[in-house]
């Protein structure tokens, strides 16, 4: 390091200290970057790679950024994962004796961002803590912005700590080595990139400083340990006070219902599956709020739906009545909407970095308040006078704000011009003897130009020369001799000053600076005033976050037609849904009908569903739709249905669509494997599982074994509320051997223009899965169609022939097995025979529900078709041929559509066919 210059040699001791992020090094104008930060920066931000020396042996790789731009330069950093600190200086150059003194001031990284253009509006940017303690670990969750710290933990299983960070979208996670190193194996569950960062709990003393000693007395060590390790990192990071981080949220995991990442993925709650995006989410369906605060909100609700019947109750009880009261409904959103983001501008109070504007923003909120207050208070809502009782408005802040702040101030804190004329008596002298130099500035120019004759002559200023005079050098023959000292040369003109000029200069410099000064010192003792009051600030941002999404929900019910559903405690089981619909593919239709199912799961009848039918015919739709209908009633949003009652669900699965973990280096079936073992041991009674074409991924054999083998384990273990759809048709007959499960399937009309999908569940097992029509639908050549066609034909031949055949061959050995061995006293069922046989035989069966009886009747005539009753054999008689009349009667009766025909048009079409019938005869 003796090598280098002063200057690169206190560069690399500050980068000493920030190993693991871009060092943005302060020169004049510009954050400079060397060496390795610089080559790396120049790839990430594509900017131009240069160097300069610096005392070592070659040039050293340099790159800079000028520091009014950095917050645009920082923000695609950190978007990419990165880290930056920023190295300030803090002495003044003039008054440093060799090298100016820096410092870095902060470091900026994903979890720790403040400026309000990185972040979106309408989402949290939290950075979450994972603590390891004996056999617990610990979570505690940050959002630097608003203030909101929130605490849990779980008893050892890992799968509950990844559940947990799912509902936060951390972007950045802090901890114990042992567990960071766990969580990074699970990367890929988390679906987004995560900065992991290794770290040691702050000081006792340190966090007793941050936290009232009954805030921590409320938490387990485990907890404990954990927010010690988030605000450590936080402070070591920011390097200056976290006055807004003071209260924190403990609760515990079984307050909510339990959503693991693939089944908020699948159900598409804050991000579609395909894009990402909120556009088809039920976030996107749900959120008309006002503020982004109450967007935030809402987003919290949807991923932690609630437990409780009685807390429930009370949302659902303030939902209702402004859904029922659309005039107080848009009272509330009209001043809502007056209001800015309250949580984030009182972040930015408490972090020192608000400005004028900020300050005028917060006040604009603040002057709503009693106006909202009023309308909850006189609503008639006890939900709603619950949550205004007592509330602190906060008016005096807003008066005071008004009374130092002008109600338009530039953006910098350190230019003046934000302090009203008034409010301070020295500071108001400062600036008359500042505007009276410039009157007198004023008037010298003109007495000049009088006494030279140059009308073009100005005084001007800049922050090299200061006050000037400027005589442009056509007019330079008519100065007199010797009137000024020259200063400077333009290409056009010269600059010159003479002492008066610089003395009044003098006077008026340190008028201007003294005002710019005490205006930041009055504007600071302003900003540290309101954050001394930030606890009352941040409940009433809380309270008008949640009126929010009380008339968030209360206007989507409105629009959409939701109704309140009745909710009730987890041991009443049942759920039964009376035309229910799915909330974003209705939305989404814009206009277009949506066929409306029931859902009817109950103890005492049926409380598992066995689904088939074809592609495209609204199985997976229906089953999301039944497990959107369950999360909008916990989180206290009335539901698309016109008769709803949901029991408490403490957890859903669901298991829709396929999809590889390629990064996992998992295949579609192992995927489903996985999902399906954490179904099966987490899932309690109170559960709803929900999966969707149980065993595809391997051979149809071992794939419907699988399936039936997961079915009865649900159905006769876990015994809990479940929607199973299948193209395994033969798994039908498990109506008659399972109790509580109902075969359903998805109503398709054929016709000889092809397969209408009605979208209507109904009892009962599909005959087909359609599949090369829905291959057609989708555009394949209509020669593969074709082939297709002919491919099946054949194959559903043999298949038939078969299936009687090893019948028989079953039924033949019971009967020789029942001969060679000591027949009981009773003699066995014939019919028992019978049901081992023709299960057997359902293994082989094509997936037609002509396969699925012992005796097909479509066998082809040299068959011998068996009875099991011992029956003499007949042969089946060939069918009479139908008349060209009848044919063409059966041809318009398949295209015949039903459901667009009054009954008198089908009794009048029904008439003429008959009649033409009866004249062929």
């Amino acid at each position: 390091m003796a090598a280098y210059t002063p200057m690169i040699q206190q560069y690399l001791a500050i980068k000493e200290g920030a190993k693991d992020a871009f060092l943005f090094f302060r020169l004049g104008d510009f954050y400079e970057m060397f060496f390795d930060d610089a080559i790396l920066a120049s790839r990430e931000l594509e900017i131009t790679l240069t160097g300069r020396e610096g005392g070592g042996e070659s040039r050293i790789p340099m790159c800079g950024i000028p520091y009014h731009a950095a917050e645009g330069y920082i923000a695609r950093l950190i978007e990419k994962g990165y880290k930056v600190a920023i190295c300030e200086q803090v002495e003044d150059p003039a008054a440093a004796k060799g090298v100016v003194r820096r410092e870095i001031i902060r470091v900026v990284t994903p979890g720790t961002v403040m400026e309000t253009k990185s972040i979106a509006d309408k989402a949290n940017n939290f950075i979450v803590s994972v603590s390891a303690l004996d056999d617990n670990y610990g979570i505690a969750a940050c959002d630097l912005t608003t203030g909101e710290l929130y605490a849990t933990s779980v008893h050892r299983s890992l799968d509950l700590v990844i559940d947990e960070l799912n509902v936060y979208y951390p972007v950045e996670v802090v901890g114990d080595a042992s567990v960071l190193e766990q969580l990074m194996e699970s990367a890929a569950n988390f679906n987004r990139t995560i900065l992991f960062t290794v770290r040691e709990p702050m000081e006792t003393g340190q966090l007793g400083e941050q936290f009232d000693a009954s805030e921590l007395a409320r938490l387990t060590p485990v907890r404990v340990r954990a927010v010690s390790l988030l605000t450590g990192y936080l402070a070591e990071t920011q390097k200056r006070s976290l006055g807004h981080v003071r209260q924190i949220r403990s609760y515990e995991p079984n307050q909510f219902m339990i959503l693991d990442p693939f089944t908020r993925r699948n159900l598409e709650l804050t991000e579609t599956v395909r894009d990402r995006s909120k556009k088809g989410t039920l976030l996107w369906l749900l959120d008309k709020t006002c503020t982004s605060m109450g967007a935030r909100l809402l987003r919290r609700w949807i991923d932690k739906p609630l437990l409780s019947k009685a807390s429930i109750d009370e949302r659902l009880e303030a939902v209702d009545k402004l859904h029922r009261d659309l005039i107080l409904r848009e009272d509330l959103r009209r001043d809502l909407s007056e209001i800015y983001d309250l949580e984030r501008l009182v972040g930015r109070v408490a972090f020192g970095s608000a400005n004028g504007r900020d300050l005028n923003a917060l006040r604009t909120s603040l002057e709503h308040v009693p106006s909202l207050t009023a309308l909850c208070a006189a609503s008639g809502s006890q939900t709603l006078r619950t949550l205004v009782e007592g509330v602190d408005d906060c008016a005096d802040l807003a008066a005071m704000i008004g009374t130092v702040i002008v109600d338009d101030p530039p953006i910098s804190v350190r230019e003046g011009g934000l302090i009203r004329a008034g409010y301070d008596e020295y500071l108001d002298r400062l600036r008359d003897a500042s505007v009276s130099g410039k009157k007198w500035l004023a008037e010298l120019e003109r007495k000049e130009r009088e006494a030279t004759g140059i009308k073009s002559l100005k005084i001007g200023y800049n922050k090299v020369f200061g006050y000037f005079l400027e005589v442009s050098k056509a007019n330079l023959s008519m100065l007199p001799e010797g009137r000024y000292e020259r200063k400077q040369t333009l290409a056009n003109a010269e600059r010159f000053v003479t002492p008066e000029l610089k003395e009044k200069e003098r006077l008026i410099l340190e008028a201007e600076e003294k005002m710019v000064d005490l205006e930041y010192a009055r504007f600071v003792e302003l900003r540290d005033h309101l954050s001394s009051h930030m606890h009352r600030l941040q409940r009433l941002a809380e309270m008008v976050a949640t009126m929010d999404v009380y008339q968030s929900l209360a206007a989507v019910s409105s629009e959409h037609r939701f109704i309140k559903p009745t909710v009730t405690e987890a041991a009443s089981y049942n759920l039964v849904v009376e035309e229910g619909r799915h909330p974003v593919v209705e939305a989404v239709m814009e206009g277009v009908p949506f066929i409306s199912n029931g859902t009817n799961l109950t103890r005492d009848d049926f409380s598992m569903l066995l689904i088939t039918g074809p592609n495209m015919a609204g199985k997976s739709t229906y089953m999301r739709q039944v497990a959107l209908i369950c999360i909008m009633a916990q989180i206290g949003c009335f539901v698309p249905a016109k008769k709803a009652e949901v029991p408490l669900i403490d957890r859903i699965f669901t298991r829709i669509g396929a999809a590889d973990d390629l990064i996992g280096g998992q295949s579609t079936f192992m995927v489903e494997m996985k999902d399906i073992q954490t179904m099966t041991e987490k899932a309690t009674s109170q559960s709803l599982v929900i999966i969707d074409e149980l065993g595809r991924g391997t051979s149809t054999a071992e794939g419907m074994a699988i399936a039936q083998a997961v079915i009865e384990f649900v159905h006769n273990e876990v015994q809990c509320k479940a929607l199973v759809s299948t193209h395994f048709h033969e798994l039908a007959h498990l109506e008659d051997s399972l109790p509580k499960l109902a075969n359903a399937c998805m109503a398709v009309q054929e016709n000889a223009d092809g397969v209408t999908f009605l979208r209507k569940l109904v009892p009962g097992a599909a005959d087909s899965s359609y599949g090369i029509y829905c291959a057609q639908l989708a555009g394949l050549p209509e020669g593969i169609i074709t082939r297709a066609y002919h491919l099946l034909e054949s194959l559903e031949q043999p298949a038939a022939e078969r299936t009687e055949l090893r019948a028989a061959g079953v039924l033949n050995a019971a009967r020789e097995a029942a001969s060679a061995v000591e027949l009981p006293d009773k003699p066995v069922p014939v019919a028992a025979m019978a049901s081992v046989a023709a299960e057997s035989a359902s293994m082989y069966t094509a997936p037609t529900a002509q396969a699925v009886q012992f005796v097909t009747s479509g066998a082809p005539q040299g068959v011998v078709q068996l009875s099991i009753f011992e029956e003499p054999v007949q042969d089946v008689k060939p069918r009479k041929q139908a008349s060209p009349k009848a044919e063409l009667v059966a041809d318009q009766l398949r295209k015949l559509d039903l459901f667009n025909m009054t009954p008198m048009q089908a009794m009048q079409w029904l008439n003429e066919m008959k009649q033409k019938l009866h004249d062929d005869k």
